[in-house]
């Protein structure tokens, strides 16, 4: 069985994930997670989630993937027990004991890709532990995945979209160094991100562009990798939103011997839109070069496509409940995209606010207003400013 898994950064978000078409979803609790500046889940949030994901016969994995020093395994066995009890599916370790005492407590072990495991005798090591799946290394090349498949059989498991890190598969001390904020226990600061003046030069970062694995995701199929791994427990719902469901859409093309170049295109438009920085295959077909980071200095512009999220609709009354995430305005052409339906395109006649009082702009974040749709529209779908038509970019 092919996997699509997803972040999430707090319960919102693992919903959202789950409803738009992840297999599973991996989460952080408040200890021993590598994320530490996201929000993360409380022990009572993550017995949420596992009711949750288990209801739709999906999948909930915990990250426990911190580098441990000594001070970091005190209360360590008692958090794995209750994760135990929680019926979590699976760990994800990257710390051999870590790894030990989760086996030792029952637990489903996935390796992390910290261990920036890259050869197949690796692979066997944990196999011999009681290890059943393996996060390869973002390094990890065609050619690699290859022989790791065929000498090992594992259960492989591969990032295909997100951000990437300058460090060897998160194995930074720039954090620390520049910062005393552990990267590799949850505290980076992101140095590769900084611009760094020089007397004589350009600007320059260190930062590594995007990953983005549209084009190879059949091939990866192919090769025999099971588990495809969105980047992003700190992203917002719109981005966690847009990412799953066209990954879904084309995974599930791919099996059906439906895609064509045409629709992957069209994707692939979406996905550019969705996100802040340039995308590339990295390490996949051919190890990176220059074009694959950011060495001069370069702009991020903070996406502003998501307008809404539908909170509820009220079919007798004929309006939907809106949360307000973007201005938007009276004579707007916007669409709604949900997990159960195609985009459709919606023109903004009528904006109400939650005393019935029409008016002409939502501009407060966060506002509830209320708009008129005859139709069907489920909780959690969500208004954007219109892009463009499929047929348009087919």
């Amino acid at each position: 069985m092919i996997e699509l898994l997803a972040p999430a950064g707090d319960l919102e978000r693992l919903k959202i994930a789950l409803l738009y078409g992840a297999d599973a979803v991996y989460i952080g609790g408040k200890d021993y997670s590598l994320r530490a500046n996201t929000k993360n889940f409380t022990i009572e949030e993550i017995k949420l989630a596992c009711e949750f994901a288990h209801k739709l016969n999906k999948k909930i994995y915990v990250t426990v993937n911190i580098v441990f020093h000594d001070q970091n395994l005190i209360g360590l066995e008692d958090y794995l027990k209750k994760l135990k009890e929680l019926n979590v599916d699976a760990v994800i370790v990257s710390d051999i004991v870590g790894v030990k005492l989760a086996l030792q407590n029952d637990l489903e072990v996935i390796l992390s890709t910290q261990a920036s495991t890259l050869n197949y005798k690796a692979i066997k090591f944990w196999q011999n532990m009681g290890v059943k799946r393996f996060v390869l290394a973002r390094e990890a090349t065609r050619e690699d995945i290859i022989k790791i498949k065929k000498e090992t059989n594992a259960s492989l498991e591969c990032f295909i979209h997100g951000a990437m890190c300058t460090a060897v598969s998160g194995k930074c001390v720039l954090s620390n160094y520049c910062t005393k904020r552990d990267s590799n226990r949850g505290g980076c600061a992101q140095i590769c991100r900084w611009v760094f003046k020089t007397e004589d030069n350009p600007d320059f970062t260190l930062m590594s562009k995007d990953l983005n694995m549209v084009e190879y995701l059949e091939d990866m199929i192919n090769i025999g990798v099971q588990s495809f791994k969105i980047e992003g427990r700190m992203r917002s719902v719109y981005y966690i939103a847009t990412v799953i469901m066209c990954y879904r859409k084309i995974i599930d093309s791919i099996l059906n011997k439906t895609i064509t170049e045409n629709e992957k295109e069209y994707f692939e438009k979406v996905l550019d839109r969705v996100a802040n920085r340039d995308t590339t295959p990295q390490f996949f077909h051919k190890f990176p070069t220059e074009n694959e980071s950011y060495f001069a200095d370069r702009t991020e512009v903070s996406n502003q496509d998501f307008l809404g999220i539908v909170l509820d609709y009220d079919k007798e009354k004929g309006l939907i409940e809106l949360e307000q995430r973007n201005y938007f305005k009276v004579g707007d052409v916007v669409e709604f995209i949900g997990p159960n339906f195609d985009p459709f395109t919606y023109t903004i006649s009528t904006i109400l606010d939650e005393n019935m009082t029409s008016i002409e702009v939502a501009r407060h974040p966060k506002m509830k207003v209320f708009l008129p749709f005859s139709g069907a529209i489920s909780p959690y779908s969500m208004m954007r400013i219109k892009l463009f038509d499929k047929k348009d970019v087919l």
